[in-house]
């Protein structure tokens, strides 16, 4: 392990959704390694474990409860690198950071400027292509001048870290030079799933009062209708998936057209609607479930809910593409379906809920992966230390 080294950390979130529990998971890993780390936030994240499944349980304040018209939203991004850069200079002046550490975001250059007037490495986490997204999206209101500032940015950080290899790709195609991108996914904490974790776990399964025969499958995240869980309860319908129950854990917009549809098939009594689950008791929550679902995802995305999964043991069954097979080999580690093919789903599901034991021998796989290739949070801890120091290294020479 490197010496102790002091991070600026600095990033725009307003939401306690998922980027949160990324920031605080990686300042608190660098923090247990013993670095100092200085978050640089109008919203810091890392001073308590408030995140969960969806925005809305833990308190609000003035900054997430902003809203604004799209113009006024990129007006005030943009707006927002003057701010940044009093803050990053006032906490730089006492932190003496080795180097600054920014979640990229759109129209942010703050910390590329601060690093520039410091003389240190910027650190550029990347986890998605936002003049990409934004665009094909139709949000982007002032395209040209995000679309320059991402190329500057991109092309003047001394490191760019993707969380996929997919990413990386398209973040090269956007200016970034090929030999400073590195890729770190996200991760997760697999010393929260022990005995304890387990045994709350079995209770958790007793008091939903499911079929002690049955297969669970749990879906964690924001239900968005793109996700087509509703392809889900046409699988409960189907032959052979009479054992088959289903739990779902968080809220969104696709919520309440599911539970429609579950009515009107007769499958109400066979879901569980967990609702929003807070982040401490997520490790029960999953691990009472055989299976976790990934219905779908972009094409460069790293999703916490994967290490979730692959952390618990429990099988993970997901779309196949090129992103996730990044971390799943399929068959041996999880299962692999073609994308919004529900026939492919029926048939790598059905193989799994009529052999337990598979289900229960690839889940263990998948979590011995991760441990094997520590794909954990104080193992990004790590590895964002090893570009810093070989960073340091070059610039020494």
């Amino acid at each position: 392990m490197s010496e102790p080294r002091r991070v600026l950390y600095h990033h725009r979130i307003r939401a306690d959704d998922g980027q949160a529990v990324h920031v605080r998971e990686l300042i608190a890993a660098l923090r247990s390694r013993g670095h100092s780390v200085d978050e640089c936030a109008l919203v810091p994240k890392a001073a308590g474990d408030t995140a969960s499944l969806d925005a809305g349980s833990a308190p609000v304040g003035f900054w997430q409860r902003l809203r604004l018209p799209r113009a006024a939203v990129e007006i005030a991004e943009v707006a927002y690198n003057r701010r940044g850069r009093a803050m990053l200079r006032a906490r730089a002046a006492v932190a003496r950071p080795d180097f600054v550490y920014e979640r990229h975001a759109l129209h942010l250059r703050a910390g590329l400027d601060v690093a520039r007037e410091l003389d240190v490495p910027l650190l550029l986490e990347v986890n998605s292509p936002m003049t990409v997204e934004m665009g094909r999206l139709r949000l982007l209101r002032m395209p040209r001048r995000a679309r320059r500032t991402e190329r500057d940015v991109l092309a003047k950080a001394d490191a760019v870290l993707a969380v996929t290899e997919v990413l990386a790709d398209i973040l090269v195609d956007l200016g970034a030079p090929r030999d400073r991108v590195h890729v770190i996914g996200n991760g997760a904490n697999p010393d929260r799933y022990d005995d304890a974790v387990r045994a709350e776990a079995m209770q958790r399964r007793k008091s939903w009062r499911l079929a002690d025969d049955g297969f669970v499958l749990g879906f964690v995240g924001y239900m968005r209708p793109w996700h087509r869980l509703d392809l889900i309860l046409e699988l409960m319908c189907r032959p052979g998936f009479e054992r088959l129950q289903l739990v779902l854990m968080g809220a969104g917009p696709a919520l309440a057209p599911l539970r429609d549809e579950a009515r009107r098939r007769g499958v109400e009594g066979r879901v569980i609607w967990a609702g929003v689950v807070p982040s401490a008791e997520l490790p029960s929550y999953v691990s009472a479930c055989d299976g976790a679902l990934i219905p779908a995802i972009n094409d460069y995305a790293s999703p916490l809910k994967l290490f979730d999964s692959l952390s618990a043991g429990v099988l993970t069954l997901a779309p196949d593409q090129p992103n996730l097979r990044e971390n799943i080999v399929d068959g041996e580690t999880g299962l692999l379906f073609r994308a919004g093919d529900v026939d492919d789903l029926a048939s790598k599901l059905g193989a799994v809920v009529r052999d337990r034991e598979a289900s229960r021998r690839i889940g263990a796989a998948g979590r011995r992966a991760l441990l094997d290739h520590d794909w954990t949070w104080s193992g990004n801890a790590d590895r964002v230390l090893e570009i810093y120091e070989s960073l340091r290294a070059r610039r020494r020479a």
